[in-house]
């Protein structure tokens, strides 16, 4: 996918949509009591819940159409834009954190946090969904013939894609799958590591000295760090994997989890709420609600694989004129 001029078009009419239905007229879903406070998924609810998931369906499937021909690859971003704008409406993490003052509401904020980042994954998932639903009603529509589905599915930009030639025996079968999932796993951790390190190498406010941690960034600096990070990541994914930006997105949900373990044990909490202001933390990514890193990661991985996708074109076009 070349980015033309109606491709950005395309790209823009799909971001306005997501923003306007899901990031301004579903706001109420996710607004907090206190507009000072962080957007939590305690806040939204189970109907809220089952309402923000409908809504991303609908938009992954309308998306789908506005952006046709190109609707499978540009679709998917209706719902993060979407989502964009309540991460950056919501509150910063230090109203928790001030919040939680003795180390053991520090201990209990933590774990509260730690498994959050997969709620946020629920409806950047169900936008996927809706994609697809609409390429399948697209194709029963017009007639297109099952070779035709198979060949647009292996070029998938979501998905892993290994170069294989197994027959369609059960056995070749299960083996392609088994290295299609363990090189995705590979890629997961590949993107945690990478995605953490520059989260805690952009996303952060300018320490004073050497020995100050670092502390509560703006949203602005939050929106840039964020995205860069896992742009960066799924351009390393893409590039030396070949794997599809869908394992980077999964990523953004456990960096909060590896950060947590590393940097983040119980006689780290105690130091931290004992000594000092509720401000500061261990690393950048403690400083990042769970919303946050699973939204920004998201557009951040797509927009990196898409780089990498131009570069290796870039590449081959250079080396042979």
């Amino acid at each position: 996918m070349e980015l033309t001029w109606i491709n950005k078009l395309r790209i823009a009419a799909v971001a306005g949509l997501g923003i306007l239905v899901l990031g301004v007229l579903a706001w109420p879903l996710a607004a907090p009591a206190d507009p000072w406070s962080p957007v939590r998924a305690s806040d939204v609810g189970f109907l809220g819940t089952i309402t923000m998931l409908v809504l991303a369906l609908g938009l992954g499937f309308v998306a789908y159409f506005i952006a046709w021909p190109h609707g499978r690859e540009i679709g998917i971003l209706a719902v993060p834009f979407g989502l964009m704008i309540w991460a950056a409406r919501s509150g910063p993490m230090r109203i928790l954190t001030q919040e939680a003052s003795l180390p053991l509401e520090r201990t209990a904020l933590a774990a509260s946090l730690r498994f959050e980042p997969v709620y946020w994954l629920l409806p950047i998932l169900a936008g996927f969904a809706g994609v697809l639903l609409a390429q399948r009603v697209r194709r029963a529509s017009s007639g297109a013939s099952e070779e035709i589905g198979k060949k647009e599915d292996s070029h998938a930009p979501y998905l892993s894609q290994p170069e294989s030639s197994a027959s369609n025996l059960p056995t070749a079968v299960r083996t392609f799958l088994s290295s299609s999932l363990l090189s995705g796993l590979l890629g997961v951790a590949a993107a945690v590591l990478l995605g953490q390190f520059l989260v805690g190498a952009f996303v952060q406010d300018v320490a004073t000295s050497r020995n100050v941690a670092p502390t509560q960034p703006e949203v602005g600096q939050i929106i840039f760090g964020v995205v860069a990070a896992f742009a960066a990541a799924s351009f390393v994914v893409k590039k030396f994997g070949n794997l599809g930006y869908i394992w980077p997105i999964l990523a953004s949900a456990l960096v909060t989890v590896f950060v947590q373990a590393v940097y983040y044990r119980p006689d780290t909490i105690r130091q931290f709420a004992e000594t000092r202001p509720a401000a500061f933390f261990r690393h950048s990514a403690l400083s990042l609600l769970p919303i946050q890193l699973v939204v920004l990661g998201t557009l951040g991985a797509i927009l990196g694989y898409w780089m990498a996708v131009r570069y290796d074109w870039w590449r081959t076009h250079e080396s042979n004129p």
